[in-house]
């Protein structure tokens, strides 16, 4: 039997992650698993480092250690690839890396026997066009927004398989999966979409017109976003809050649902509803 891989990526500077990891490591090393590294994880035990990219191609199984954010910088930078990703919960809220740090080894092991949920997140995949050429192109698990870097109104046309949606005048719109349901999207008043539903939501942000609601479609369609005015300030695509490209009056944003979901282990004793009620307090007095 082949040995078995384990890539391991770790939230930099955190020396409580750094202490998880050890543990982690030393667990694997008994279970003669091998451990491949990111920078930040290869800094902590003293191996080589491997690019997230590099480790989705040759790990059987990718373990984030860190909070949501850092398992959304993994989600992107490995790109197309369907490794199977599992999140040691190390940061404040858990939506995606859900597996407290007690559970991580028992947890590392059944998904490597296949003994543990995998949920197909909903992956967006956004290219930016100017002047008839595409310049950049991004993939986001959460979101992809077209904003205001000053706070200013914009005008952006939008449209749904060619279809004219609106002219949101709005200080940004939100184009969010039902995993990024319960993030930005979620504080613009946007609705929360089970990750199994087949559905994005496009969002303004601060409407102008408070008639311009939150809008649910179908995650088969194409989206179109252009920017045609802005008020003097500069336009921004943000992808997951974390990267994004400046943006010129009459670029054009397409966005569709990547052909490649986020392949995310989920825990055992998985109950969506419970995680609702816990994470966003509700029923809390």
């Amino acid at each position: 039997m082949a040995k078995r891989a384990v890539g391991v990526c770790l939230k930099p500077d955190d020396p409580l992650a750094a202490e998880v990891l050890r543990s982690l490591a030393e667990g694997l090393a008994d279970a003669r698993i091998e451990v491949r590294c990111d920078a930040a994880a290869a800094r902590a035990l003293g191996l080589a480092a491997q690019t997230p990219r590099e480790l989705a191609a040759s790990a059987d199984l990718l373990v984030v250690l860190g909070g949501d954010g850092t398992l959304l910088g993994v989600a992107r930078e490995i790109g197309d690839a369907q490794v199977p990703i599992l999140g040691v919960n190390l940061g404040t809220r858990g939506f995606l890396a859900e597996i407290a740090p007690a559970e991580q080894l028992d947890a590392v092991e059944r998904a490597l026997r296949g003994a543990m949920p995998i949920e197909n997140r909903a992956r967006l995949e956004a290219t930016v066009e100017r002047g008839g050429a595409e310049i950049a192109r991004f993939i986001a698990l959460n979101e992809i927004v077209v904003g205001s870097a000053a706070s200013r109104l914009l005008d952006l046309e939008t449209s749904a398989d060619g279809q004219p949606v609106t002219t949101y005048r709005a200080d940004g719109l939100i184009v969010a999966t039902p995993t990024g349901s319960t993030a930005y999207s979620l504080s613009a008043a946007g609705p929360i979409l089970l990750p199994a539903v087949a559905a994005f939501v496009l969002n303004p942000i601060c409407p102008h017109t408070l008639s311009q609601r939150p809008l649910v479609l179908p995650d088969s369609m194409r989206i179109e976003i252009r920017p045609l005015s802005h008020d003097g300030g500069a336009v921004r695509l943000t992808v997951d809050g974390q990267a994004g490209q400046a943006l010129a009056e009459g670029d054009r944003v397409i966005v569709r649902r990547s052909p490649h979901p986020l392949r995310l282990v989920v825990a055992s004793d998985h109950d969506r509803f419970e995680i609702l009620r816990t994470k966003l307090g509700w029923g809390a007095e």
